[in-house]
């Protein structure tokens, strides 16, 4: 590897605000804010708007759509279905 061609790749703790969930994992991000992990040594910290704690597609609270009343909407614009 060619030194001083790649980032700065250590650990780093993402924290999701909005579900009060965080985790430590390996990036290139930096920040200027640090936080005390549970192993009692200090990280960065990097807050972030949306993780899969508060993602409404793995949380299982996605909005349903409405399917059938998509089809009669179209059905009514283009004519066809059951009176044609």
């Amino acid at each position: 590897m060619q030194q001083d061609k790649h980032p700065d790749y250590h650990q780093v703790v993402f924290r999701d605000r909005a579900a009060g969930y965080a985790f430590l994992t390996r990036s290139t991000a930096s920040s200027d804010q640090t936080i005390e992990w549970d192993d009692g040594e200090t990280y960065p910290v990097v807050d972030v708007e949306i993780s899969s704690e508060s993602h409404p597609f793995y949380t299982g609270k996605a909005r349903t759509v409405d399917t059938e009343g998509r089809i009669a909407q179209f059905e009514r614009r283009y004519g066809g279905g059951k009176d044609a």
